[in-house]
This record gives C-alpha cells, structure tokens and sequence, in this order.
C-alpha cells in the first residue's frame, strides 16, 4: 500500500515536471519569421502644410485708429501680425511593406491621406520620397511608389486557409518605435464593420496600435495574409480587437491601382439587411440565413435580373451566403460584364437568377438612382382608419404629402402615427416608419393594409417592409391570434 502510495506521488511530481516543457515546446518561435521578414517592412511618415487659425481681434471686433500714437505700434504687433496666415508642417506616422523589388509599397489609404510629402524610410535607414500611385478609399489601401532597385518584397500567402485559432504576427511602427514586433491569433473571419461592406476583416487579437496600420499581419510560414488597418477601441488604445485587410483584397486593389490608377468593382444594385429568425418565419425559412432585399435600384443589374423585395440572397456565384455581410465582397470581386447565378428564396421556394454584374457606381452616382417605385401611377390613398393597424397596436393613416416628398416615396403605404401596446411596441417599429410591403405584397393604402391585417392567420409572423429616413428595412411583426 505504501509502495503504491509513493508511485502516485513520484507519477505526479514527474508530470508537473514534464508538462511545463511539453507546453513550452508546442509554442510557437517567432525568431526566424522576424530575421526573415522584418527587411520588407518599412515606416511612413507624412507632412501637410495647414493654414492656422488666424490670430487677431475677435470677431465683430475692429482694429482701433490709433494714428501717431505710440499705442499704434503695439497694436499692430500683437493683434494686426498675429492676424496673417502661416503654414506649419504636420507629421503622420504608419507602416507599410514591400509587395515588388522594384519599390511599391502597400499601405493603409488614411496613412497618408491629404499628405503634401510622403516618406518612406526603409530597415537600414535610407528614406525616400514616395509617389502616391492610388488609393482606394472603400477598402482603404494605398499603393506608393518609391525609386529604389533590389528591395526585399514580402511572400503573399492565402487567407482563405487562415483558421481561426491560428498564430499570427505583426510588424509594424507602433507610436514610431520601428519594427515592433507583436503576436496572437486569428479571432474571426469574414468580419464586416461598419462603411466598409467590402473588405471582410480578419478579426485577431494581435496588439495593434497607432503607427500600426499599413503594416503586415503574417503566418507561420512567414507569407503576409492580411494588411493591419484598424482596432476597436473605447480608450483609443489596443482593447483585444484588431482588423486586418485579407491580402487578396488588398492585392487585387493594388494591381488596379497599379495599371489603372483607380478601382472598379462588381455591383449588383440592391440594399439588403440580415435575416432575423422571426424575418426568417415569415418568408417560409426553416432557418435564419442570406440577404435580405429590402430594395432593388431602378435600371440596376439586379432590376434586369428580376431581383424583387422580400428576395432572400442565399447563394452568389457559387458561394453561399450566410449572412448579409457576406454578399457585398462577393458581388465586388466578381468581374463587370460576366454573368452570375444568385440563388434566392422566394415565397418559400428557392430558385436561381442570372445576373449580369455592372460597375459599381461611384457615391456621387448613386444620387442619380430614383425611387425604386418610381413609375408607379396609381394615386396615393388619402383616407384614414385609426383602426386600420389595431390588431397590430399602433395606430396608422395615410402617407402625408410632405413626408413622400421627404422620403422620395412613391404612391401607396401607410405611416405609422402611434405605437400603442403589442406586439408593435417592442417590435423595433418606429412612430414616422412608412410600411409600403406586407408578406412580399405593395400595400395600396390604408383600406388595403386593414383588409390584409384582418385576414392575417395568427401565431406567428409577418414581414413589413418600412421607409425610414435612413433607408427601408424589414421588420418582422407577431400576429396576434383574432378575437
């Protein structure tokens, strides 16, 4: 009994020995990635003249006459000097990498924008001015050009096999200090935030601070798979989240740039919003996925294509679509002029579509895109029925002509006046919301959308296409069972 005893104990002290060094040993070892890659790395500064605010008396305030009087001389001095504009130079710092011998340069777009004169300098201190071939502002890369030969250019690699949980390291120039050199691994793929519906951000925990962006996220194998461009933070320091630009994204923006000087990309020409598990119910989906149309451009290729609201986008090109965020970098990596399956659910059922991808417009173009219900002739409804959205609990009426105008509707609808118990309250229904689709279906007027409330089954839900101010959106309403 005692031998066994003693066994246990020699057992145990020999795996708190062992394990520590097992443990160990399974870490990764940065150093022959950093020897190999830190060379292609490089700082960015950047300089811009500003006008200062000018100086002198304040405003409404004149310069008094003091006309042979010593007091004339000091006046002008501190007031009438002080009041003429000069320049300063200011100084932005970032990071970059090496993509061709030949001296081009990747970046992020807001390291160097509005800059006057741009930097470069490399691992073994030369600098060189650098020339601004392009930048993209939507997935925000910069591509710089510097005049030097024989440069040691980074390994690209594949996102696409990046796994979550995966090792990666940064390089970069936090707060000016070179070469910094930091490490973690991939949180998440695929991420979308907000204003940048193009780029699908790999989350990581690697610490990324200013003077980071613009910089490399590696591998293992020491291949770029990412470009550093962004953290979220409250304090306006590294939190635990950082985004990096797949370095395809990047690439295939950098080669545009690189030829043309610009960036096109595919466009389908709808808006569209995340399915809801209740959104889901109420289309005939047995669970929560794709993108959701809430509209579709007039003259777009979606229009051409027969594309409707209420369409569910649940596979592009042969790739599904899990979420909404997925479809945007789909559509824009797809080549203009080709052809494209959409796989929708409509009704319950799933089809397939044909679409020819356009280019997308730039964002002063997009004004130039109407009312998607523009066309329509039929005259607005004008009578009111404050019973009309009873069973739903909110009061409704018919659409005013001022906020038609407002929201550039066209005829038909119902605006929502009141919320006044459930299951409107609650539902993300808003007081001044427009419901122009009931369930895929135009809602004509007020008499329309009482009559189709009444004969709604119960138990379950209903999707209401809205116009709000921001845009138009689904929202899915319970439908109580009838008294």
């Amino acid at each position: 009994m005692l031998q066994t005893v003693y066994a246990r104990a020699l057992a145990l002290a020999i795996s708190l020995v062992v394990f520590p060094a097992t443990a160990l040993a399974e870490l990764p070892d940065f150093t022959d990635l950093v020897e190999d890659q830190y060379r292609s790395v490089v700082n960015i500064s950047t300089s811009r003249e500003v006008e200062p605010r000018r100086g002198g008396l304040p405003p409404g305030f004149d310069m008094p006459e003091f006309e042979d009087s010593p007091f004339g001389d000091l006046f002008r001095k501190f007031f009438g000097e002080r009041a003429q504009p000069r320049s300063r130079d200011t100084a932005s710092l970032g990071s970059g990498f090496i993509i061709s011998s030949d001296g081009y340069v990747l970046t992020n777009g807001h390291v160097v924008a509005d800059a006057d004169e741009i930097i470069v300098r490399l691992h073994d201190r030369r600098q060189f001015e650098a020339e601004l071939v392009g930048t993209d502002k939507r997935s925000d890369v910069a591509l710089l050009k510097i005049d030097a030969k024989g440069l040691p250019a980074v390994k690209t690699g594949d996102p696409d096999h990046l796994e979550v949980g995966e090792w990666v390291l940064a390089i970069g120039s936090p707060f000016g200090f070179d070469h910094s050199v930091t490490a973690g691994i991939v949180s998440a793929k695929g991420r979308s935030l907000p204003n940048d519906n193009y780029v699908p951000f790999i989350q990581t925990d690697v610490a990324i601070n200013p003077g980071n962006s613009g910089g490399p996220l590696f591998n293992l194998d020491g291949e770029v798979v990412g470009v550093n461009a962004q953290i979220f933070s409250r304090t306006g320091g590294f939190m635990g989240l950082s985004f990096a630009i797949p370095i395809d994204v990047a690439g295939d923006v950098a080669d545009q740039l690189r030829e043309t000087g610009k960036v096109a990309r595919g466009w389908l020409g709808v808006v569209i919003q995340e399915v809801t598990r209740d959104l889901a119910e109420s289309f005939g989906m047995e669970r929560a996925r794709g993108a959701l149309v809430s509209r579709v451009l007039p003259d777009s290729p979606a229009a051409k294509a027969g594309l409707r609201v209420g369409d569910v986008i649940v596979g592009f090109a042969g790739d599904e679509v899990p979420r909404s965020s997925a479809l945007p970098p789909l559509v824009g990596r797809t080549p203009i002029g080709s052809k494209a399956r959409v796989e929708i659910v409509r009704d319950g059922e799933r089809m397939t579509l044909r679409v020819t991808i356009g280019r997308l417009p730039e964002e002063s173009e997009m004004a130039g895109y109407g009312s998607p219900d523009e066309g329509r002739n039929d005259d607005p409804q004008t009578e009111q029925r404050e019973e009309a959205g009873a069973r739903f609990g909110m009061r409704v009426a018919a659409v005013s002509d001022t906020l038609r105008e407002q929201r550039d509707l066209g005829p038909g609808g119902v605006e929502v006046v009141e919320l006044l118990s459930q299951p409107a309250v609650g539902s993300g229904l808003r007081r001044g919301d427009v419901i122009v689709m009931m369930n895929s279906r135009p809602i004509e007027g007020v008499d329309d959308f009482a009559e189709r409330v009444a004969e709604l089954p119960g138990g379950r839900s209903v999707a209401l296409l809205v116009e709000r101010d921001e845009g138009p959106q689904f929202i899915a309403i319970e439908v109580p069972e009838a008294e």
